[in-house]
């Protein structure tokens, strides 16, 4: 490893502990960091790879940072800059996972976080509603975002998700892409390594397979099928952070069970004050449903590593499968065309989720207000959601 990557690794660790607010603050940290301090790449470099994390499924500022690794060191230094990305982040979560699951202080945890959680609903609203304004710009995009939050309300099954997310882009494709491109499509895929799809795909079906004929009752059975949830789960993610909120709501507290509604808004809420990838959050879910469980703290750091893993896995493997025939992909006007579907069923999932958890908190006057409140400071100033959060932290403690 050269001067260079070594340096490249510092500026990793320090975009990681910067890295607040969430994927369009942390592009102008990746701009900050990358591009004007030292140049290791170009402005249009970063904006291309960005451009093709916003294409896949998983969490955008994971792929972005791990594209722009890759075009500096390759493999290995993009697996690097992976764990010194995700590692610390996903360390805090896990352990606010186990302190929040000892009884003896479960209590007083709650009572920090009071007013934390209508707080997390504000923030949740907000992104709904800063979304939907750059999305919701046609007929076809309020009918797909109408109908994805009617699916997820009435059904709370976890594969509406993959097949609205599917039916949406193939829907927002058909109609809005012009027929010019079978000899880019031919291009393209006949620069597929389909080993490395096959691979792709093998992993999936495998962890499936496993999850589904190993006894309920082994003590491997948790850990293989929350694995198989997260791995499932971050194939199927478009939207980053916002949708990621509906998703893992829906499947882990309302179909499942794994955890409480009132865990599962503190956590969240408390990853909003935390640098670093929303996606650390999963850490969280996967160590306090092992606790639920009734596994000690050893399986619940296993958990919050399986699902930290499951999450990521599927965008690490598709932005370096993807990253070397990048140019060709992004002349496809289907591909682009169908973003639009796709983020038409986000905002639809984002719309659902916001309604499934104001029922847990329930609709009492200083909830509505604070939740409102953080709407507000979020729509109209530049105060971060951070400083927010840790505002309702001290107000809890100190009240």
């Amino acid at each position: 490893m050269n001067k260079n990557q070594f340096l490249f690794l510092r500026d990793v660790l320090f975009f990681t502990f910067t890295a607040f607010g969430g994927a369009q603050a942390h592009l102008s940290l990746l701009l900050k960091y990358f591009v004007k301090n030292r140049r290791y790449i170009s402005e249009e470099d970063l904006l291309e790879i960005n451009a093709l994390a916003q294409v896949l499924p998983g969490p955008a500022s994971t792929q972005t940072l791990v594209g722009i690794a890759y075009k500096v060191g390759g493999l290995r230094l993009s697996l690097i800059s992976f764990l010194i990305w995700i590692v610390p982040s996903a360390t805090m979560m896990t352990f606010a996972a186990i302190t929040f699951a000892k009884l003896d202080q479960k209590q007083k945890f709650m009572e920090i976080l009071e007013y934390v959680q209508p707080i997390a609903l504000g923030i949740v609203a907000f992104g709904a509603y800063n979304l939907s304004r750059r999305v919701l710009r046609s007929q076809v995009s309020v009918f797909l975002a109408v109908a994805a939050a009617i699916c997820t309300l009435v059904l709370r099954n976890a594969y509406v998700f993959p097949l609205a997310i599917l039916i949406g882009g193939m829907i927002s494709s058909a109609l809005e892409t012009p027929k010019e491109e079978s000899e880019i499509r031919v291009k393209l895929f006949s620069n597929i390594n389909p080993k490395k799809l096959i691979y792709f795909i093998g992993v999936l079906l495998v962890i499936a397979l496993m999850g589904a004929i190993i006894n309920r009752t082994s003590p491997f059975s948790l850990p293989i099928r929350l694995f198989e949830n997260f791995y499932r789960n971050g194939i199927f993610i478009f939207g980053g952070g916002q949708v990621l909120v509906p998703l893992m709501f829906t499947e882990f507290v309302e179909m499942k069970h794994y955890l409480h509604a009132s865990g599962f808004l503190s956590g969240f809420a408390l990853q909003q004050a935390l640098p670093g990838p929303t996606f650390s959050f999963t850490s969280y879910i996967g160590a306090l449903s092992m606790r639920n469980f009734g596994y000690g703290i050893g399986g619940q750091i296993f958990g919050g590593v399986v699902a930290v893993l499951g999450i990521n896995l599927p965008g690490l493997i598709l932005v370096l499968f993807i990253v070397p025939f990048w140019d060709d992909l992004k002349k496809i006007t289907r591909i682009k065309h169908s973003l639009s579907g796709i983020n038409a069923v986000s905002v639809g999932f984002i719309i659902a989720a916001f309604l499934l958890l104001v029922f847990p908190i329930g609709l009492d006057v200083m909830s509505i207000s604070i939740m409102v409140v953080t709407f507000l400071i979020l729509n109209f100033t530049r105060v971060s959601p951070t400083l927010i959060v840790i505002a309702g932290i001290l107000l809890g403690y100190f009240i």
